[in-house]
């Protein structure tokens, strides 16, 4: 879920802003019938119905919809839009659009559960001629002489006040991915394609490929980076790639388990992939850095993940074992009781009374239970 001061941020972004802008006016004709998916505060469903939209299905889970539905009713729009409150995939249209938006990227397209929603909207949502909005993305890596960024992740750790080894936290923070802003001039190789997603055929959240450059000019290597480029519509799109004006997108630094000088003609190969797991991405990069000359000698060999980035407790992992025997702690129990009583018959003070007078250590009065019910009405009540 975004803050509010993160939609200002997208809406001050000019070059996303004004790429979907032309976007639209290219797609959208007069009485066209428009869906986008993740509206957040409106400001593109507004904006559709402003070039000739008949009707505009605004799609939102988070509450963040209130506001886009305070922001139509103050752009005169409210009549044509009809916002929808949950998620795309248990939603149902009376009719086929014409045009299909979605913008729910993180830093890269790789964010949540966007692309399988995307997917789902196109099977469901789109006439069999009508525009997606974006086309595709397509994504680029390079390697990066970064030390800067580098040792944002690394000083923390390596030069604590205390003195202590705290190595154990710096090879987690070497083994997860970070937003920096990369000039063209860090470059050591160039970019090299690594996937497209042509949102018009792509199936699958996951991506793998293997990328191997020659080293153009001696330096250090901390990583890799990663960015994509936008295409919305027919000569319209974006870049967050290096050197861009800075935005809500950006490149992601991939470090290395430790620099490695470089020197011009030597051979760097980096397998890359990126897996959806429920509603996070599971990124993998691994490295091998070759000797100068041909030989085949590798000097570099580094396997990096988000996984080995995670702090695992064995405490909490003893309870996801298979052969693990699980019994409800009072939380749970709780949870439960407010499940069963919530029959479709009680009011929450109602379940908010019994609760009090069932767990009295866990609560003082029937007050403090309502707001137990609540939080589990608002997440899991129709």
């Amino acid at each position: 879920m975004y803050t509010l001061s993160a939609y200002g941020s997208m809406i001050a972004d000019r070059a996303r802003v004004e790429a979907h802008a032309q976007a639209l006016r290219q797609c959208i004709r007069e009485g066209s019938v428009v869906v986008e998916v993740g509206t957040g505060t409106g400001v593109f469903a507004v904006l559709a119905c402003q070039l000739g939209a008949s009707r505009v299905y605004a799609i939102e889970a988070d509450s963040i919809i209130q506001l886009a539905r305070e922001v139509a009713a103050a752009n005169h729009c409210e009549d044509k839009i009809e916002f929808i409150e949950d998620l795309s995939t248990r939603v149902t249209l009376p009719v086929r659009a014409d045009v299909l938006l979605s913008d729910l990227r993180g830093a890269l397209p790789f964010f949540g559960c966007h692309i399988p929603a995307l997917c789902d909207a196109r099977r469901r949502f789109l006439a069999t001629d009508g525009a997606m909005i974006p086309r595709k993305d397509t994504l680029w890596v390079a390697v990066v002489e970064a030390p800067g960024p580098y040792g944002e992740i690394t000083d923390p750790w390596e030069h604590n006040v205390f003195g202590q080894d705290l190595r154990p936290a710096m090879r987690r923070e070497l083994n997860r991915h970070h937003r920096v802003r990369i000039s063209e001039e860090e470059l050591l190789t160039a970019p090299q394609l690594w996937a497209t997603l042509n949102y018009a055929t792509v199936q699958s959240p996951d991506i793998r490929g293997e990328l191997t450059w020659t080293v153009e000019r001696a330096g250090t290597g901390f990583g890799i980076i990663v960015w994509f480029e936008a295409e919305l519509a027919e000569g319209v799109g974006f870049s967050c790639g290096p050197g861009s004006p800075d935005g809500v997108y950006g490149p992601l630094f991939f470090p290395w388990e430790q620099p490695v000088t470089l020197v011009a003609g030597q051979t760097v190969c980096v397998g890359l992939e990126t897996k959806l797991i429920k509603d996070n991405y599971l990124w993998r990069w691994t490295t091998r850095v070759f000797a100068p000359g041909g030989s085949g000698e590798i000097l570099f060999c580094f396997d990096q993940s988000l996984l080995n980035g995670e702090i695992l407790s064995p405490r909490q992992l003893q309870k996801t074992a298979s052969d693990y025997v699980p019994q409800l702690s009072e939380d749970g129990l709780v949870d439960r009781r407010i499940f069963e009583l919530m029959d479709g018959r009680a009011r929450l003070e109602q379940i908010a009374r019994k609760l009090a007078v069932e767990f009295p250590r866990r609560f003082s009065g029937w007050q403090d239970a309502l707001t137990a019910a609540s939080v589990i009405s608002a997440k899991f009540s129709r």
